[in-house]
């Protein structure tokens, strides 16, 4: 990969991650959207050291956790668009209108929240919240704030799996079909690996127990959503990175 592909990759990696301005990649070619994927925790590095300074900051300031970490949650949603929330939303509507693919595509695609989209956003926004108040009560300790950072990156870790080259597309326009079977599987398998041994130094049980549920839930979701749509959507995309995000948190908070 050449430098020029790089720098187009994490352009097009931090347009379509985060609401940070950067100059548009025109043409998306298929080894810009690899890269993309491929970088897409290094693209929201902007987005975990912001959750991680407000969780710093309001331990050091005795602040109300709870309050702190829906502070937190909400500078993250406003720094991706709340795409990936919009995306969670829709695939919990898909996903309970009905068992007809058809209409469950239609459902996702209208971009109006159902009883289950609501739902699934509370309780996801829940845990995660939750999770967040443990980092926030280590009062100020940076060594918390930084995994409360590191895990908003590596939850974009999701995409390797929804955008893997053995899963399909549900549909053959939209963002699905620009990044969908872009991530070959043993590229995949190796970044989890990775991530799972940078997970040891939280704790050397716990962390890469917890990385290794967080890809189990992803590739759950993923191999459900290709049984009920025929594949994957954007949507799907958005999905995984909000439940491999509350399962990192809730994992590791706990952790010494």
């Amino acid at each position: 990969m050449t430098v020029a592909v790089v720098g187009r990759s994490l352009r097009l990696a931090v347009g379509m991650l985060t609401a940070l301005r950067v100059p548009p990649v025109l043409g998306v070619t298929p080894g810009a959207a690899t890269g993309a994927l491929l970088i897409a925790p290094v693209a929201v590095l902007p987005l975990g050291l912001t959750v991680g300074l407000v969780c710093w900051a309001g331990g050091r300031l005795d602040l109300p956790a709870l309050a702190v970490a829906f502070v937190a949650l909400g500078l993250l949603a406003a720094g991706s668009r709340a795409l990936h929330l919009d995306g969670l939303s829709d695939v919990a509507d898909g996903l309970t209108a009905s068992h007809d693919r058809e209409r469950s595509l239609a459902v996702m695609k209208s971009g109006t929240a159902g009883p289950a989209g609501v739902a699934a956003v509370v309780l996801v926004l829940g845990g995660q919240a939750s999770a967040l108040m443990w980092f926030v009560g280590w009062g100020g300790d940076v060594r918390g704030a930084v995994i409360a950072g590191a895990t908003v990156c590596a939850s974009r870790a999701a995409l390797w799996i929804t955008c893997c080259t053995i899963v399909p597309p549900a549909r053959q326009d939209g963002l699905g079909i620009t990044f969908t079977r872009r991530v070959p599987v043993a590229a995949a398998a190796c970044g989890w690996a990775a991530l799972a041994a940078l997970a040891t130094l939280v704790d050397p049980v716990r962390g890469p127990v917890t990385v290794a549920l967080a890809a189990l839930v992803v590739v759950g979701l993923t191999a459900h959503a290709v049984r009920r749509f025929g594949g994957v959507t954007g949507d799907v995309y958005g999905a995984g990175i909000e439940v491999a995000l509350v399962v990192l948190l809730v994992g590791l908070a706990g952790a010494p």
